[in-house]
């Protein structure tokens, strides 16, 4: 977050650098306003590099053995681009390492999902569940690892995760 908001500081510095630079050459024929609408600008295309590429950074920080099984992306009022370029807000991911097959069932698996959003601050949730891979029910486990039943789910045959965990 700290890095951040240093690295939008030195962009719109810059940018407002490159302002003043045009109105150098210009013997200062270019209005005074183009400083700060350039530094805005500069700030503004930081961050908007910061939304579109987080995704990527992401993946490329998780383990080799981790596999991506969903993404959402959002289109968000505030953020008037998202409409036309839409990105990717939040995925979910499988560590296949995670997959145990040690329930009395065989075709009961239980596994880590972890999924990763993209707020103010990064955040980071891990949750156990239970999959059946031939009923495809996912549920998952509270703290205190008893079935959340109240929390069943019911996945398609072609559904990344159900694919990712039981053909593991």
């Amino acid at each position: 977050m700290f890095w951040n908001f240093v690295a939008t500081i030195i962009c719109g510095l810059g940018a407002a650098g490159i302002a003043l630079g045009i109105r150098a050459i210009t013997a200062k024929k270019a209005p005074r306003w183009i400083i700060p609408v350039f530094a805005g600008l500069g700030m503004l295309s930081y961050l908007v590099y910061g939304e579109y590429t987080w995704y990527d950074h992401k993946q490329t920080l998780l383990p080799d053995k981790a596999v991506v099984v969903d993404t959402e992306q959002k289109q968000l009022f505030f953020r008037p681009w998202t409409y036309v370029f839409p990105y990717v807000t939040a995925f979910s991911a499988v560590d296949v390492e995670s997959i145990a097959r040690d329930t009395k069932n065989a075709e009961i698996v239980r596994f880590t999902l972890y999924r990763f959003e993209q707020t103010v601050t990064d955040a980071v949730s891990h949750r156990v569940h239970l999959i059946n891979c031939q009923t495809q029910e996912l549920v998952p486990l509270a703290s205190n690892g008893s079935p959340r039943v109240d929390n069943l789910k019911r996945l398609n045959n072609n559904d990344p995760l159900l694919n990712t965990v039981c053909g593991a």
